[in-house]
């Protein structure tokens, strides 16, 4: 079996989070993690962005490459802060550029009551960010399980 390792980036924000619901959609490969059904996973490196606007940007992702490392999600926190991160597209775009790395925004599948708030705000409204999510909405059931 193919195997990926994978590097979180989370949010600053949420920079005392322990990665629970990110490690379980990584173990039922659920939400973005869905990606690999078919492939061993190893998290090889966990880190945040360094806060606004994303100083560890800029040397995290080597050391990640450093440790064999092919793929960088960015974790869901990044699209349900409010407001998401309006970073992230230049984010993608660097990482893929200097690094060569691929980039999937989402880790978990977004929960219940953030894609409620989230959708009666519009918040996912443009092109961009709707795109962004694709790959943690999942159904109601999976998201009320990381309400």
């Amino acid at each position: 079996m193919e195997k990926v390792k994978v590097g979180i980036i989370i949010c600053d924000r949420y920079n005392t989070c322990a990665g629970g619901k990110c490690f379980r959609s990584v173990a039922n490969r659920e939400g973005a993690f869905s990606l690999y059904k078919d492939k061993e996973i190893e998290i090889a490196g966990f880190t945040t962005c360094g806060g606004c606007p994303g100083g560890n940007i800029e040397y995290a992702p080597e050391e990640m490459k450093n440790n064999g490392i092919t793929h960088i999600h960015f974790a869901t926190g990044f699209l349900v802060g409010y407001p998401p991160c309006p970073h992230l597209e230049y984010f993608k775009d660097f990482i893929e550029e200097k690094y060569g790395m691929k980039v999937i925004f989402g880790t978990h599948p977004i929960p219940q009551k953030y894609f409620l708030t989230h959708g009666k705000l519009n918040t996912w409204s443009n092109e961009f960010l709707a795109e962004s999510i694709k790959d943690t909405i999942t159904d109601e059931l999976t998201r009320l399980s990381y309400d």
